[in-house]
């Protein structure tokens, strides 16, 4: 199972899954992350947390522990 943490700076991937239930789940959906959609790693910080990702046109920056309950392809 690969993860949207598993994902290189500057690569594609497209939402598989999203694991983990109740209000984690409903906010990960609710900043547009929902099955089927593409997102490109824009940047990791320096200190490999948190990651900035553009998905549906706009930049959002999401924590590595939320980046591992989104499984992609």
């Amino acid at each position: 199972m690969k993860t949207l943490k598993d994902v290189k700076v500057g690569q594609r991937a497209t939402v598989a899954r999203l694991h983990g239930e109740g209000a984690l789940k409903r906010r990960i959906m609710d900043m547009g992350i929902t099955r089927g959609v593409e997102v490109l790693v824009r940047k990791v910080a320096p200190l490999g947390d948190p990651m900035e990702l553009n998905v549906r046109g706009y930049e959002l920056s999401l924590r590595k522990a939320e980046a591992e309950r989104i499984e992609v392809v």
